[in-house]
């Protein structure tokens, strides 16, 4: 970050004068040091404006839209997220060579990661964590943050224990705690809202609580095939202008799901485009826009800024 160069500020006195002798009355004596003001606190920048795009349910062996929404991102700069099934049946380490490495791969070196059932059943994520490596965080968690811009970004994993006091509800508490960004987005796979036909699913409804009580703006879903965007609610689905808002993007080129039952609170609803939701995060707010691959004409785009903490 550039920070503002100091300004040094120097003072000149009179003309010394010479003295006849060391004791002669005539001898002008120097002026008094006059201190120097004291140098100004380097004023920070704001943060760059930060460009994540990204999708779940994404890639599959013989088949799918997983190549049309790869070529969205060569498109698109920025980082990168998944969020979780990145690959199916399994998620094996052939899954990810052969199928998604050809796809989405190309643009593995500035993608974070989000782990989904077909990741974790084969070998507790063993590939997936070997394919991500460090991008994914500790290997075995599945959960890990890391800052973009103004923001900090929290991948989860809602195939593991999240409901108070075990260890990824006490990790992303202590993580929220020593936040000090402006702005906050948390991604994990099952939606706890959802009008598809995989349905609203409870398991991180505690984490969510937890996130809007300190201020988090964002949560990115996948597992329901499908785009759906929410408007900003707490834990048990109230609306409020403090409250989360949920993105479902479900559609990385697997194929879609159908409608159930519409949830309150639902603000946009799509199952028939594939795509990407491209978010430009700025210092304070963000932006979204739904892009769908060639052919397809759905969109969907806003804005929001970010809110305080719903607790001190």
């Amino acid at each position: 970050m550039t920070t503002a160069a100091l300004v040094a500020v120097s003072f000149v006195g009179c003309p010394e004068s010479r003295p006849e002798s060391p004791t002669s009355p005539s001898s002008v004596a120097a002026p008094p040091a006059v201190a120097a003001p004291p140098a100004q606190a380097p004023v920070p920048l704001p943060a760059p404006d930060e460009v994540f795009v990204g999708a779940g349910d994404i890639a599959q062996c013989g088949g799918g839209q997983s190549e049309a929404t790869a070529r969205l991102l060569d498109g698109i700069p920025g980082t990168v997220f998944t969020l979780g099934d990145n690959v199916y049946p399994r998620g094996t380490a052939d899954n990810y060579a052969q199928c998604y490495g050809p796809t989405w791969g190309r643009h593995k070196r500035r993608t974070f990661p989000t782990i989904g059932n077909h990741d974790w059943q084969e070998a507790s994520g063993g590939p997936y964590f070997a394919y991500f490596g460090a991008s994914a965080g500790p290997p075995g968690l599945g959960y890990y943050s890391f800052e973009l811009g103004a923001w900090h970004i929290i991948s989860l994993n809602s195939q593991a224990a999240a409901s108070p006091g075990s260890a990824q509800y006490e990790w992303l508490k202590a993580d929220l705690a020593s936040s000090s960004a402006e702005c906050t987005l948390a991604m994990w796979h099952h939606p706890v809202f959802s009008s598809g036909t995989n349905g609203s699913q409870p398991q991180m409804r505690e984490v969510w609580r937890l996130l809007h009580r300190y201020g988090a703006d964002i949560v990115l879903n996948g597992d329901e095939h499908v785009y759906e965007r929410f408007g900003p609610q707490d834990a048990d689905g109230k609306a409020t202008p403090g409250g989360i808002r949920e993105f479902i993007v479900g559609t990385g080129g697997y194929s879609l799901y159908d409608l159930a039952r519409t949830q309150p609170n639902s603000e946009a609803w799509e199952n028939r485009t594939w795509g990407v939701l491209k978010l430009v995060l700025r210092s304070g707010s963000y932006e979204w826009q739904f892009v769908p691959i060639a052919g397809q004409t759905f969109a969907d785009s806003g804005s929001g800024r970010c809110v305080a903490p719903a607790e001190s």
